[in-house]
């Protein structure tokens, strides 16, 4: 399909230099395998350097912005919206989904809508930002199109999730702290299901699971909340 760098300009809302850079940004690894002839590697690698880029940008954010929070409050802060779900949702709204050049089989199954690949693909454009525009110009896209949203999650406490509210009851109650334990896992590399148990202790407060350990972990971490909550 055709690559239209122009529409990239736009959404980044910067001239770029280098075309193929930014090609292989959208490019994912399942299009490799029915593509031998395509020149471009996948953007596996650019998407390590933007998770790099991107940690280190946004912690200098909330370390100028946040002037009175302790470390533990702005790790906090910055996994609320430096995560899959959070930055998956921006490359939806940005329409990266749109430009990815996919698999057919990814392509029929919502690959352009799933979350895991549009988040691995917003680090990976950022990634290709950095080597393109350098620094300062992916500081103005981050603080832009992602760390807009960061007061209102303050404000609200959303970035107490499920983890972090089930450790505070946990050691409030019991002082034990909890450990998360892999179970079981299934399905292919590129489409993972996990299901994750959570222990204080040695005993299990509640079984979860998801796409990611991640996940997996947060669905465990609200059945033990409602488990200890109807303890009360």
């Amino acid at each position: 399909m055709p690559f239209n760098l122009k529409k990239i300009e736009e959404i980044l809302q910067t001239k770029l230099t280098s075309e193929e850079l930014f090609k292989t940004a959208f490019t994912h690894r399942s299009y490799l395998n029915e593509h031998p002839e395509y020149k471009n590697e996948s953007n596996e690698r650019l998407e390590f350097l933007g998770d790099s880029v991107l940690q280190l940008l946004s912690s200098e954010f909330l370390y100028n912005h946040y002037l009175k929070s302790p470390e533990g409050d702005l790790t906090n802060f910055r996994s609320s919206v430096v995560c899959t779900p959070s930055i998956g949702a921006e490359a939806e709204r940005l329409g990266y989904g749109d430009m990815l050049f996919l698999s057919n089989g990814e392509e029929t199954t919502g690959g352009r809508q799933r979350e895991y690949i549009l988040a691995n693909t917003f680090e990976a454009v950022l990634g290709a930002l950095y080597l393109d525009r350098g620094l300062n110009v992916c500081r103005e896209f981050v603080n832009r199109e992602l760390m807009y949203k960061i007061d209102q999650v303050v404000k609200n406490q959303e970035y107490k999730d499920a983890k972090s509210l089930f450790q505070e009851e946990a050691q409030e109650r019991t002082g034990v702290t909890p450990i998360y334990k892999i179970i079981d896992s299934w399905g292919p590399d590129h489409e993972k299901s996990f299901k994750v148990g959570v222990y204080l202790g040695e005993e299990q407060w509640g079984l979860g699971e998801g796409k990611s350990k991640q996940k997996a972990e947060q669905d465990a971490a609200e059945r033990a909340l409602e488990k200890i909550h109807s303890q009360s």
